[in-house]
């Protein structure tokens, strides 16, 4: 696969960094765990079809302690049982954020209410900006058919 637009963020810089920066707002890993946010990218950019960043948050996932067995198990959370009840909870919050269009009641009440009764406030809000920021990202690098891998190569090929 060759990409429709290589690097598109250069076109965009000021995109780029609200992107970057609405993300970054997100990383508190006392209220909301990064562990847990990677799960989360990496199920968002799953229901999206985004190769590129299911890549990369598999890697940082696997760089932040995440287990081989519990990613490759990410997209069939609810039939593993080495899911908690919080990351449960997020997966399923995620889903439908996700998927908002698939039906009139786009997030119901019962998969909200179970987010609300192990996550707070703050934790909730910090949950779903980081599934909306995942959310923005994957149309964009879905859209530029962004190729899996070429983040990593890159950085790697940038090293000395």
């Amino acid at each position: 696969m060759e990409p429709r637009i290589t690097r598109p963020y250069r076109h965009v810089p000021d995109g780029y960094r609200a992107l970057t920066a609405l993300e970054a707002s997100t990383r508190d890993d006392a209220v909301l765990p990064h562990a847990l946010q990677e799960l989360v990218r990496l199920r968002a950019s799953q229901i999206n079809g985004c190769g590129f960043c299911m890549d990369m948050h598999s890697h940082d996932a696997l760089d932040s302690g995440e287990t081989v067995e519990r990613l490759f198990s990410v997209a069939a959370w609810r039939e593993a049982p080495w899911f908690t009840r919080e990351e449960r909870a997020a997966l399923a919050l995620t889903e439908e954020v996700t998927r908002l269009a698939d039906r009139p009641d786009a997030v119901p009440d019962a998969v909200w209410d179970e987010a609300a009764a192990v996550f707070d406030e703050r934790a909730l809000t910090l949950l779903v900006t980081t599934i909306a920021t995942i959310n923005a990202w994957n149309r964009i690098s879905v859209a530029t058919r962004q190729v899996a891998g070429s983040r990593r190569r890159a950085a790697a090929a940038d090293r000395p």
